[in-house]
């Protein structure tokens, strides 16, 4: 593997792959402002084109097939964010997932192989995790996942860890908690929502008639799932710090979270507070495989990025989803 060496990180060119979808759209956005070169490779089947930020160059296409082409150009570094992420989906499709996430992740590394592409960030997940041992769960807690998805993106971090032993990549995987909030006009909007804050948000707004809380009798102070949400802006500054931290041959791994957790119901009045709408909230039956409690533990991640998150409180975080939510609803 013959690397390029980067020059000054104060302009590097980077490839972000789902660069149209939520957390690639913001981070994307994130590095046009901190003044590098970015090129988005998306094929649109879950993000959209109005999310790609000004500044970037667009290439729509599919990434198995699409990445060698592009990489061929050279570049300093690729962030990678194109997954199919749906839990349900992928117990019911798994073809969809070794396919989209795994294989097209053997195309995308090899094309970094072939072309001399230094650095690596992976969007991991805590669903690499499944049901913790230990609360907050630090990185080296077992990895169990109890569903295809969290299973494909553990198989794209053994991967990683293989190419950076054997052809020197600098990599580095951040496994996320739950993330929410936006940033300006770039935010959450998926065409199936599975996520609590943004359809919370819906029922504000008119789309939904009530919130379903999934069990009420969990072992926790309020009997709602307790869960670790972090602010879209913060896994942002992460992602720009393991850019600078990555070192070849190495593949570390961290954990996103702001370290603390909120149940259900928190979050709902969270929702009532920042919105002034009254949000019914109807309890339902729990979901198979639905953990008490996911925290993380963040600790290595400050330890060797120096990231600390700086957006925690969850009123600021629903804010900036509820401005968001808010921009794009019809006049």
């Amino acid at each position: 593997m013959v690397h390029r060496h980067p020059p000054e990180e104060d302009h590097v060119k980077l490839l972000v792959t789902g660069g149209a979808g939520y957390v690639g759209s913001v981070c994307a956005a994130h590095l046009v402002e901190a003044g590098h070169e970015v090129v988005v490779l998306d094929d649109l089947s879950t993000g959209h084109r109005d999310a790609v930020p000004d500044g970037c160059r667009f290439v729509e296409g599919d990434l198995a097939e699409a990445a060698g082409g592009v990489l061929a150009e050279g570049f300093d570094g690729v962030l990678h964010f194109a997954a199919r992420s749906l839990v349900g989906e992928s117990v019911q499709r798994p073809e969809l997932y070794w396919e989209g996430n795994v294989i097209a992740s053997l195309r995308l590394l090899e094309a970094i192989r072939e072309h001399g592409t230094p650095r690596l960030v992976f969007s991991s997940t805590a669903a690499t995790y499944g049901e913790p041992e230990q609360v907050p769960i630090p990185e080296d807690s077992p990895t169990r996942p109890t569903n295809p998805y969290g299973a494909s993106k553990l198989a794209i971090d053994h991967m990683i860890t293989s190419y950076a032993a054997a052809h020197g990549l600098a990599a580095v995987s951040l496994r996320y908690f739950n993330v929410a909030g936006a940033h300006g006009r770039y935010g959450e909007r998926h065409a199936v929502e599975t996520h609590l804050i943004p359809i919370v948000l819906q029922v504000a707004s008119g789309q939904r008639d009530a919130v379903q809380m999934f069990g009420d009798d969990w072992d926790t102070p309020d009997g709602t799932c307790i869960r670790d949400y972090i602010h879209v802006d913060d896994l942002a500054d992460a992602h720009k710090l393991a850019l600078q931290h990555a070192e070849p041959g190495r593949h570390a791994i961290y954990n996103l979270g702001s370290g603390q957790g909120f149940s259900v119901r928190e979050v709902i009045e969270a929702c009532r507070t920042v919105t002034g709408h009254p949000i019914p909230a109807v309890t339902a039956p729990r979901r198979a495989g639905d953990p008490a409690v996911l925290v993380a533990s963040s600790a290595r991640a400050q330890a060797e990025l120096a990231w600390r998150p700086q957006r925690t409180d969850l009123t600021t975080i629903v804010g900036d989803a509820w401005r968001f939510t808010q921009d794009r609803l019809p006049v």
